[in-house]
């Protein structure tokens, strides 16, 4: 009697981890949720050699995924690392402490082409209780990325999809730089095109404090230096763009006065916003000048 042979699902998520059980778990819930058959894709999920250990790892997931074990640190070779491991046609990379719509992949798998990689829709996840001011100013202003992929020309990877035969020729995410700038920009220099799903919906948790934004920032801010330095005149062009970092705060301010729903943190928000501005300001001028921040 023959035996049968299972056939390869058509996608692959792809998620990097790093010591936050609890969000992958909410994760892979939200993926379990598609509205596409579960034999369609597989789940990876490159572990950063967490501290909370394999087997808190392997509870968040229940069997629901496989697990890859990433020694090298950062999210880049997390990902990396379990894209490796994907037998589907279509990589989609989503992050362990996002949401995904149910449509999300069924979305995106649709949209996605040989030649063709995607940014889907990114949205702020509302927090419970109070807002404060780095909630309320990440809900007005941040993940904007149907404007990074129309106008930048990129996406978050925390919202990607791409099929694995262009990925494989483009190669993986580097260490060290703003990742998902430098990819995307890698894979448009190799011809393919980048679009917009606006069905391909994930949600990301806000900052809930100063101080988890501005880890957010320092670490985006170190990339995206290390980035643009790498281009003709870049440390000029880093300056002025730190140097005008304030005159963005008055447009800023008018959207944040703009969003529904901020009722009685809107103040804060700004307030968080011109801190935010001035830091990023100062920050640059200062890495050009060889100061690490």
């Amino acid at each position: 009697m023959g035996s049968e042979t299972m056939s390869a699902p058509r996608i692959s998520v792809v998620i990097p981890h790093y010591n936050d059980p609890a969000g992958l778990k909410a994760c892979l819930d939200s993926i379990d949720r598609q509205t596409i058959a579960r034999d369609t894709f597989e789940i990876i999920v490159g572990d950063n050699n967490s501290p909370c250990g394999l087997a808190a790892v392997e509870a968040a997931v229940a069997g629901r995924a496989k697990i890859v074990t990433v020694e090298e640190k950062g999210a880049g070779p997390a990902r990396n690392g379990a894209a490796k491991h994907a037998t589907g046609e279509i990589l989609a990379f989503i992050d362990s402490d996002c949401v995904a719509e149910p449509g999300w992949l069924a979305a995106g798998a649709e949209q996605v082409a040989p030649g063709r990689f995607l940014g889907g829709r990114m949205f702020v996840l509302r927090p419970e209780g109070p807002l404060t001011g780095s909630a309320a100013l990440e809900l007005a202003l941040a993940f904007n990325n149907e404007a990074y992929v129309r106008k930048s020309r990129f996406t978050v990877t925390a919202n990607l999809f791409v099929m694995r035969a262009d990925f494989e020729r483009v190669g993986g995410f580097r260490v060290g730089v703003s990742e998902d700038v430098e990819w995307c920009h890698r894979a448009l220099a190799t011809g393919l095109t980048i679009d917009y799903a606006a069905d391909a919906a994930v949600g990301h948790p806000p900052r809930p404090d100063w101080a988890a934004l501005l880890v957010k920032t320092r670490r985006i801010q170190r990339e995206l230096f290390l980035f643009n330095i790498e281009r003709r005149h870049g440390r000029a062009r880093w300056i002025a763009r730190s140097v005008l970092q304030p005159a963005l705060i008055p447009g800023d301010a008018a959207k944040i006065l703009r969003t529904p729903g901020l009722e009685g943190a809107r103040l804060r928000a700004i307030a968080t916003l011109a801190r935010l501005r001035f830091w990023r300001g100062g920050a640059g001028v200062l890495q050009s000048l060889g100061f690490r921040i």
